[in-house]
């Protein structure tokens, strides 16, 4: 691993980056980082932003200096993580296959299993949320079997459902609202994962965790009615 490096984003805004990768170890100092300036306020940031493998601080130009807030935001960035809050841990049910995930068993002949095989290799993993994006509250996860992976569709769907959960390349993902997609669909929780007439309007947030689990499509119709109602439909378990 390498960094942090800070990189200057205009001149309202920083990035602190820990590398151009996809990796679980990476993406944990960067949540710890988030949470560290959380914890401890820096005068001038304004908002935070945490990705894969960097983190983009918004500041006031006006009430900061820049010097000044990029040796703060180094020195926080590789301080003590240890005494960190433990992640918050949801268990999300989730319908595979049929209408509600329409390219499992696409999925599991590429993978060289049996579509049930393939749903087991899927909730087997304590997931990760590496990041929120794309759309309101999409959730891109880290973790997946590397045996699931499979390169993007080439034909992208202009409409996936809200809530699909899907695969592309070697990540896992669970959707927030309608919107075009080239991910491979493998199933669909009843949670609403962005909600705007809720508080907060976003499910999930970055370093959470998510273990799914496997229900059916009956099951799924009657939990989506009560979410439709206002209810959680997601457990948190940690």
């Amino acid at each position: 691993m390498t960094g942090p490096r800070i990189l200057a984003c205009g001149d309202a805004a920083i990035s602190v980056d820990f590398g151009n990768v996809i990796d679980l170890a990476v993406n944990a100092r960067v949540m710890a980082l988030d949470r560290a300036l959380a914890a401890e306020p820096v005068p001038g940031v304004v908002e935070t932003v945490p990705t894969y493998s960097a983190l983009l601080v918004h500041f006031d130009p006006l009430t900061t200096d820049y010097a000044a807030l990029c040796a703060r935001v180094l020195a926080l960035a590789r301080g003590d993580r240890a005494q960190l809050a433990p992640a918050r841990r949801w268990k999300v049910p989730v319908a595979y296959g049929g209408d509600l995930g329409a390219d499992l068993d696409d999925l599991a002949a590429y993978a060289g299993m049996t579509p049930a095989a393939c749903v087991e290799a899927h909730i087997a993993p304590v997931y990760t949320v590496m990041m929120i994006g794309f759309m309101p509250g999409f959730s891109y996860l880290g973790g997946l079997d590397p045996g699931l992976a499979r390169p993007r569709r080439a034909t992208p769907r202009p409409r996936v459902p809200a809530s699909s959960v899907s695969i592309g390349g070697a990540q896992t993902a669970v959707g927030s609202v309608e919107g075009p997609s080239g991910w491979h669909l493998v199933g669909r929780t009843p949670a609403l994962v962005f909600d705007r007439t809720r508080e907060p309007a976003f499910l999930f947030e970055a370093g959470d965790e998510i273990v799914f689990s496997p229900i059916s499509t009956g099951e799924w119709h009657r939990l989506s009615v009560l979410a439709g109602d206002g209810a959680m439909i997601v457990e948190r378990i940690a």
